[in-house]
């Protein structure tokens, strides 16, 4: 308390200073309407930047949160979608197929090897199992090949190993989508039949043939396509929709009747995924 006492004596006259510069400016704002507006205009600039900068803050540490709401969301409409519900409820037709959707995280991708493969948070524990089909929002990301209890390696459609069957939207002929290993961001249709009329620009999308995507999973547009050797078939260049260099969150897919397809197709002497 001595302590106080000394200060205040020791800058008195600072402090009365102080005071009377404070109560002139009351007075000054108070008597001039342009001080005043300048005065307040000031003020509320610097609560406003204050607020803001609180607003932005909360809504960074917000956006995890906010983005697992939409990842939850998009996975139940695809639930929805692939098996034709109305709200969640059980499915309004006869379906040949229906189909289990889990939601999961990429943590280690790879786009630059000839057999690239991509890990992600999800494993048996998550009903994930191995031939799974993974998409993202905006299309195809791969297969699942291996799993352990939390984690699960997807192969890549940007793997030389990978075959996948796919279509051209538009006209519902169909082919085996491969990679050439040559660029990341395209892919090749191969096996459409040269009567087929191709645009640049046409959409891919998975087939009706697969026992492991749905149909008409988004894939990508045709860059460009030419005649293969023999000029009976298409080789068609295909731009992915998904930019695989940057993958985060992932759908897994379980087509619950695949077993009984894979079984029709061995005894037809056809398996297609």
């Amino acid at each position: 308390m001595q302590q106080i006492i000394n200060f205040l004596i020791r800058y008195k006259i600072f402090l009365f200073y102080l005071l009377l510069l404070f109560i002139s400016l009351i007075f000054t704002f108070q008597s001039h309407s342009y001080h005043q507006s300048r005065f307040l205009n000031s003020a509320n600039y610097v609560s406003g930047s204050i607020y803001a900068f609180f607003d932005n803050t909360t809504s960074y540490f917000d956006l995890r949160e906010e983005n697992e709401k939409l990842v939850q969301e998009n996975q139940r409409l695809r639930y929805q979608l692939y098996n034709k519900t109305n709200n969640g409820a059980q499915p309004l037709d006869t379906l040949e197929s229906n189909y289990l959707v889990v939601r999961g995280r990429v943590i280690k991708n790879s786009y630059s090897d000839q057999r690239n493969y991509i890990t992600i948070n999800k494993g048996n524990k998550d009903s994930v199992e191995q031939d799974m089909g993974v998409i993202t929002s905006k299309g195809i990301l791969g297969i699942v090949e291996n799993t352990s209890n939390g984690f699960s390696t997807v192969q890549s459609i940007l793997n030389e190993k990978s075959n996948i069957n796919a279509k051209i939207k538009n006209s519902n002929h169909f082919g085996s989508l491969i990679w050439d290993t040559k660029d990341y961001k395209t892919v090749q249709l191969m096996d459409i039949p040269r009567l087929v009329q191709l645009t640049i620009g046409d959409t891919i999308v998975t087939g009706a043939m697969s026992s492991i995507f749905p149909e008409n999973i988004p894939i990508g547009t045709i860059k460009k396509f030419d005649l293969d050797t023999s000029k009976s078939f298409y080789r068609i260049d295909v731009s992915l929709f998904n930019d695989m260099t940057n993958i985060n969150n992932v759908y897994i897919i379980k087509n619950l009747n695949r077993q009984e397809i894979l079984e029709l197709q061995e005894s037809t002497g056809t398996n297609d995924q």
